[in-house]
């Protein structure tokens, strides 16, 4: 079976149960702190991609990992990925579940990358004009990249808008050349 299908099937199956239960805000906290951890420590992924260790084993991890700090469905959920042999997919699970968490509750993912840091009250703003824009919640995370020199770079979901002084240099030098090469001719 496709890898994309079996993450997508699991994380459909939890938000159903999460949708039931009307538990999907916690849901999303515990699929939050799963993924982080995911994200976070390489030994847990190796742990889940490890053909060694036995189920049981692995069950036995999870477990001790994630007791007391995520919800009993959610830590059933983890075993049950785990006794169907799928816990190589849990990190994607995760990132289908939150993604459908944000599809039902209309938020949309952005992300503000500036030359240097910016503060928090300039975000907020810049938040706000984004939401009214999209008529949406928006989960904005701000990155710091000083390669573009000024400016910013925003992007919301499959859209860019670039405004970098990188990026507004390297159009003044494309014209340039161009400019060059029709005086040439």
């Amino acid at each position: 079976m496709d890898q994309s299908a079996i993450t997508v099937r699991y994380a459909k199956a939890f938000f159903s149960l999460a949708k039931e239960k009307n538990l999907i805000q916690p849901f999303k906290k515990d699929i939050e702190i799963i993924s982080d951890v995911c994200g976070n420590s390489n030994e847990f992924v190796l742990l889940l991609e490890s053909p060694v260790l036995k189920t049981s084993k692995k069950s036995e991890i999870i477990i001790s990992i994630f007791k007391g700090k995520i919800d009993n469905l959610t830590l059933k959920f983890l075993q049950l990925i785990v006794k169907n042999k799928r816990e190589v997919y849990i990190p994607a699970i995760c990132r289908n579940y939150l993604a459908l968490t944000r599809k039902n509750q209309n938020i949309k993912l952005s992300q503000l990358t500036t030359a240097t840091e910016i503060d928090s009250k300039t975000i907020e703003k810049i938040k706000s004009t984004i939401e009214k824009e999209l008529n949406a919640k928006v989960e904005l995370t701000a990155n710091v990249k000083p390669d573009i020199i000024g400016g910013l770079i925003l992007r919301m979901e499959d859209k860019q808008f670039d405004a970098s002084v990188a990026t507004q240099l390297k159009k003044m030098r494309q014209q340039l050349q161009e400019t060059e090469i029709s005086q040439v001719k």
